[in-house]
């Protein structure tokens, strides 16, 4: 956390500073452990002071500032990180800052972007022409919204991993974690424990049918926001597809969909795994997943 659906609200919830020229980068006074910043903060300063923002992209779940020069600022926002263009939740865990001057007749346009950090485990790192690529997004697998099931069932279905393990690895396919691996893997009606390399040709499609829907769902209602609140939106907001969660951080709750079972949990490469014994059999072949379902609303 934050995983696709939330870093793509960070990149949308920026796009206003598009056009900006850059007059500062910095890192504000902290006491708390500095993050990864690569080069340092003074040659990131240097590099980007008077360029312009010409696109904010995504990538898996990084936020990527295209400035003109064939520059790329990425922001890896990890644990606990948010991209804000508002005040940030608290001022001593502020970790990075860019001070804009809006273009043209844009008086209304934000004058800073903020990186916060609250456990200090996100990445900030600037990338000169091909090293974008060379570094990052070759080591990346396809994008999760774009991704489709034989391209994901040729990655892995030699894989003795349990799916949602291997749902997990950003070689694989980049911008799944923990909370919207068992949100899919509910939706598409299949066991987080089985194997990759026993699942049929039609229960990949299904998992890349149900991540699509997911995904896309959690976009529209800008992420998911937990019990801890760390996770706000670009202007300090709260998200609201938590309250869309059929199964993560449900625990003996029942089933919204049989209605039979309560919901399990295990843990499966030191992550808490949320399920259905009754709807996500091992084969994920009950009758009420034949169908994707496409609305957000519990069944």
């Amino acid at each position: 956390m934050p995983e696709l659906p939330e870093v793509e609200t960070m990149r949308r919830g920026v796009l206003p500073i598009v056009g900006s020229r850059i007059v500062a980068a910095d890192c504000p006074p902290c006491e708390r452990r500095p993050i990864l910043m690569r080069p340092s903060i003074r040659t990131i300063a240097r590099q980007l002071q008077g360029r312009r923002i010409e696109r904010v992209e995504r990538l898996g779940k990084r936020v990527i500032l295209c400035i003109e020069g064939e520059l790329s600022v990425v922001i890896e926002p990890r644990m606990t990180g948010l991209v804000l263009l508002a005040d940030p939740p608290t001022r001593e865990h502020l970790r990075f800052r860019l001070q804009l001057e809006p273009s043209g007749a844009a008086f209304d346009a934000p004058r800073e972007l903020l990186f916060w950090d609250r456990r200090g485990l996100g990445t900030v790192r600037l990338f000169k022409g091909a090293e974008l690529e060379q570094q990052v997004r070759s080591k990346l697998g396809q994008d999760a919204l774009l991704i489709d099931a034989e391209s994901l069932r040729e990655k892995l279905n030699r894989s003795r991993r349990a799916i949602k393990v291997a749902l997990l690895d950003q070689s694989v396919v980049a911008g799944i974690g923990n909370l919207y691996a068992a949100e899919l893997l509910f939706l598409a009606g299949i066991d987080p424990r089985s194997r990759c390399d026993q699942l049929t040709k039609a229960q990949w499609k299904r998992i890349v049918m149900a991540t699509r829907v997911v995904l896309e769902d959690a976009i529209a209602h800008e992420g998911s926001t937990l019990s801890d609140g760390t996770y706000r939106n670009a202007l300090n907001q709260s998200g609201g597809y938590q309250n869309y969660h059929r199964v993560y951080d449900r625990a003996d709750e029942i089933c919204p969909r049989c209605g039979e079972d309560s919901i399990r949990r295990i843990v499966q490469a030191q992550r808490s795994t949320f399920f259905c014994g009754v709807c996500q059999k091992k084969r994920g072949l009950h009758p009420d997943v034949a169908e994707i379902e496409v609305s957000t609303s519990l069944e």
